[in-house]
């Protein structure tokens, strides 16, 4: 159907207020930790205690590979007080087009005719302002805007919520296996009097002893099952003390598998015949629904696929490609809500490694033992910068970090508590309302589909 709604048309320029004058880069040694962030071509690159602005702004990429494999959206809003470099243009709307609605528009816009740059691909501000804008009215504009960021922001909520739930399978991790609060409660009622068994009850439930005997029959039974299950005793290890029981394992002693990734081939051809979904280190470890939806799909052999194919409960570890603020180490493990968001294999890409636990229920320790050590920092202990660029020491690492390894009945408890929690972080609603922003973004910037409701509202 033809669009009844009048559209106009004017280069990126004429429809935008261009801040790039304001920009100033600071050298990596020279910034100051703060609180406001600094942006450079593909989002916040650094936190810093200064601001050059203070309000809604887009930022657009002035450089970078991503200009044009868009693996990640070269323009982005940014809100607040912030610091930009000299690698991402600052523009604001103007009362013909607005700055939400250029956001949208940038995300389908074709820039390729406007990149400069055969090695390394650059938008100049004169090219940038050299890009035709389609519009329609400022009444259309933000009625297009109020659908879009009713998607966008139900799945930025849902993304807070897999960062609630990661934490919630964090904390339980750290007070099973860093801090033995089971343990440590057990031993403490022994010394004071008191029910060991109760203590550790409370210790991982969270709940006051008092409250314990509220908690109806099939709650209750099971928590008193997996208590017991702790010892209360602690007994010296090259991990230092560690449960009665336990052992102090290499961390490569849980694996049965480990290979490296594979970029694959951009179309397929006769050796590589195979279609596959890779997953890279920029994906790590935030995986959720949404970014399943814009991992690259790319092309294999089928003897590279029968090595490197992922498994539930497998593990991707970035190796290589690290920062001074980012060291390498970020770990992704393999789901299977996450595996039923793909429709082809998945394996991992050049510069990560494919780690297969010796079962799901280790799987789980380990990926979350990952999480912890990269967010404690530790995993700067296994960089080697000669090179100058940040690569993991993989052998070293297997052999050198420790795990606290309980029984198996322990980690059958800790993944029967912990894996619901880490498979909700892929419902696939969040998949789907990707999928529809996705889809409905080029259809209502075309004008093709047109929304005349004034009230918009996405639910589950």
């Amino acid at each position: 159907m033809a669009s009844e709604i009048e559209w106009f048309e004017k280069p990126l320029g004429e429809v935008t207020n261009n801040h790039d004058g304001k920009r100033r880069p600071v050298k990596e040694s020279e910034r100051k930790k703060g609180p406001f962030p600094y942006y450079g071509a593909s989002g916040i690159v650094d936190e810093v205690d200064g601001y050059l602005f203070d309000g809604s702004y887009l930022l657009i990429a002035e450089d970078g590979e991503n200009l044009r494999t868009r693996q990640t959206p070269i323009a982005f809003m940014a809100h607040g007080k912030f610091w930009v470099n000299n690698h991402a243009h600052i523009v604001t709307g103007t009362d013909d087009v607005s700055t939400e609605y250029l956001h949208y528009f940038l995300q389908v816009a074709d820039i390729q005719p406007f990149l400069t740059g055969a090695v390394m691909p650059k938008l100049t501000q004169g090219n940038l302002n050299r890009i035709p804008v389609r519009y329609p009215p400022p009444r259309h504009q933000r009625e297009i805007v109020k659908v879009l960021k009713a998607l966008d922001d139900k799945i930025a909520l849902n993304h807070r919520i897999n960062q609630t739930l990661e934490a919630m399978a964090q904390a339980i991790f750290k007070s099973w296996f860093v801090d033995f609060d089971p343990v440590k409660a057990k031993i403490a009622a022994k010394a004071e009097g008191r029910d060991p068994l109760r203590a550790a009850m409370t210790a991982i439930s969270g709940k006051p002893d008092a409250e314990l005997d509220t908690l109806p029959p099939d709650q209750l039974a099971p928590l008193a099952a997996t208590a017991a299950l702790f010892p209360d005793e602690m007994e010296d290890s090259e991990l230092g003390e560690i449960p009665k029981g336990w052992s102090a394992a290499p961390f490569g002693s849980m694996l049965t598998h480990t290979i490296g990734g594979d970029w694959g081939a951009d179309v397929p051809d006769a050796t590589n015949d195979t279609r596959v979904a890779i997953i890279r280190g920029t994906d790590l470890p935030d995986l959720d629904q949404a970014q399943t939806n814009r991992v690259p799909v790319r092309y294999t052999t089928q003897k590279k696929l029968a090595s490197r194919r992922m498994q539930f409960g497998d593990i991707v570890l970035e190796v290589s490609g690290g920062s001074r603020d980012q060291p390498t180490g970020r770990s992704f493990r393999m789901t299977a809500n996450a595996m039923n968001e793909f429709d082809c294999p998945v394996e991992p890409a050049s510069f990560c490694r494919l780690l297969r636990p010796v079962s799901p229920e280790i799987g789980v320790i380990l990926g979350l033992h990952l999480s912890h050590i990269y967010q404690q920092g530790k995993t700067w202990e296994y960089q080697n910068q000669s090179t100058g660029i940040a690569n993991f020491q993989t052998a070293h690492f297997l052999e050198a970090e420790l795990v606290a390894r309980p029984p198996k009945a322990v980690a059958d408890a800790f993944f029967k508590m912990v894996n619901p929690i880490l498979e909700r972080r892929h419902d696939p609603q969040g998949k789907r309302l990707a999928e529809l922003r996705d889809a409905l973004l080029p259809k209502l910037l075309s004008g093709e589909l047109q929304v005349n409701s004034t009230e918009v509202e996405v639910t589950a």
